[in-house]
């Protein structure tokens, strides 16, 4: 007994229509792969479920904004605005400056050179040299900024230095004189003032 035909509307139950879409789902995205391994095609599918969430496939040999743009000229359908299309040559504008740039570079770096006329070869020329003395001014800014530095450097070792000298000169004599003071206390020596009798005994006996 054969599958009865299966009524195509909306499935009121909600746990069923998830079980559903998951399994159509998954075969929407094998067929997709399908046809594009066996008939060399160039697919692209995109589904968004009830509850917002996207499942996209795009065959490996063009990328999904490739083909939107292909769909939009051969459809004849608008998909971007002005706005969007502004952006979007502003994007193109942006990569040829930048392929340019990184073309430019190479010739600078002596690559991908053999395509040049002898005029471009000679802004290269010029351009690499004109560069060389930018490097060469910094360089030696550097190289005098450096000594400068190490000027510096030196004068603030010889202050310090000297600055030691100094404090070692005052501990030293300072340490001598404790000492001084110390040996006279051991040894007594200790100079006495005359007494006033014993000066005036001593004036008499020189008069005499």
């Amino acid at each position: 007994m054969g599958r009865g035909k299966i009524e195509i509307k909306r499935i009121e139950n909600a746990n069923n229509r998830v079980v559903t879409f998951s399994k159509r789902r998954n075969g929407l995205v094998k067929k997709a792969k399908e046809i594009t391994v066996l008939c060399d095609a160039k697919v692209a599918l995109i589904i968004f479920a009830s509850n917002g969430k996207m499942v996209d496939y795009c065959c490996p040999s063009m990328d999904l904004g490739a083909m939107l743009d292909q769909y939009q000229k051969l459809s004849g359908k608008k998909l971007w605005d002005a706005k969007h299309e502004n952006l979007s040559n502003e994007i193109d504008r942006i990569k040829k400056e930048n392929d340019s740039l990184q073309l430019e570079l190479r010739h600078l770096k002596g690559e991908d050179i053999q395509s040049l006329n002898l005029k471009n070869l000679m802004a290269v020329e010029h351009a690499i040299e004109h560069g060389l003395d930018k490097v060469r001014d910094h360089q030696m800014e550097l190289l005098n900024s450096k000594r400068r530095n190490v000027k510096m450097i030196m004068e603030e070792h010889r202050q310090l230095t000297f600055q030691l000298q100094q404090q070692d000169m005052a501990i030293a004599s300072n340490a001598r004189g404790m000492m001084m003071r110390d040996h006279d206390g051991q040894f007594g020596y200790r100079v006495q003032p005359i007494q006033p009798n014993l000066q005036e005994k001593i004036m008499s006996l020189v008069i005499d």
